[in-house]
């Protein structure tokens, strides 16, 4: 529910026209929904067992890190140094883990960096989504899968400012522009005109955000995996629960 409801956020100017539906509440609304969905992920993995006492502090701790990295990089030639790490994670901990530890991050960083506006439930669920595809990755091993691992950081990077884009596309184009989103035109040609958007206003950005998640997650890879998996172990986050039957007393 909580990704359906990002797709629709993203989306919704191929579905509605701008100023309808209450389009100018639309963001708190979404903001206000994607907070019940985040908690409502944390409840149903702690029930399911894919997240525990012990996770829900790595979460902690993970998002009080990545909300330090961010102002590290954001707003120099697209480089961002938040994403490595919410793939990596996303990777070890899972999909679950990695959705709600994008939400979290960007939310944490938002309140530190002053960051927050309507844009804010937008960039949650970019890197929610970053974090819960790491998660759904194939299984690799080795070089092979910090490869893997980089080449889908690259591309998320791409993956981040589409979808980023969308979020303001409507109203940042001057309406004569042929780059403009126009209501009422065909599927295509909207999907065409956001296309030349998308590269002609933030591809160079998006560039600069693949190259550092390409960079960080060859380099500090195998490291961050390494540390990571051995938390795991030691934290023993997905231990069996076995209930053994109470020992007879003798006589």
């Amino acid at each position: 529910m909580a990704a359906f409801l990002g797709l629709v956020a993203f989306f919704w100017p191929f579905l509605v026209a701008p100023g309808r539906l209450g389009a100018n509440y639309a963001p708190p609304l979404i903001f206000g929904v994607l907070l019940v969905l985040v908690l409502c992920v944390v409840i149903s993995e702690i029930a399911e067992g894919g997240i525990s006492s012990k996770a829900l502090a790595m979460l902690g701790v993970l998002s009080a890190v990545n909300a330090a990295l961010r102002p590290l990089g954001a707003g120099t030639a697209g480089i961002e140094t938040v994403f490595f790490v919410l793939v990596l994670a996303g990777r070890v901990y899972g999909p679950g883990f990695g959705f709600t530890l994008g939400c979290t991050s960007l939310f944490a960083s938002a309140l530190i960096t002053g960051g927050v506006g309507p844009w804010m439930p937008y960039q949650m669920f970019g890197c929610a989504f970053v974090g819960m595809l790491a998660g759904l990755l194939p299984r690799a091993t080795g070089r092979r899968e910090v490869m893997m691992l980089a080449v889908y950081g690259s591309l998320s990077g791409y993956l981040f400012g589409f979808l980023l884009n969308l979020s303001f596309w409507p109203f940042s184009v001057d309406p004569n522009s042929s780059i403009a989103y126009l209501p009422g035109l065909p599927f295509t040609e909207q999907w065409q005109r956001y296309l030349a958007f998308d590269v002609a206003t933030s591809l160079g950005w998006d560039t600069g955000r693949a190259v550092t998640n390409f960079v960080c997650i060859t380099l500090a890879g195998p490291a961050v995996l390494t540390t990571f998996r051995r938390a795991a172990r030691k934290a023993r986050f997905r231990a069996p629960v076995r209930f053994a039957a109470p020992k007879s007393e003798g006589p």
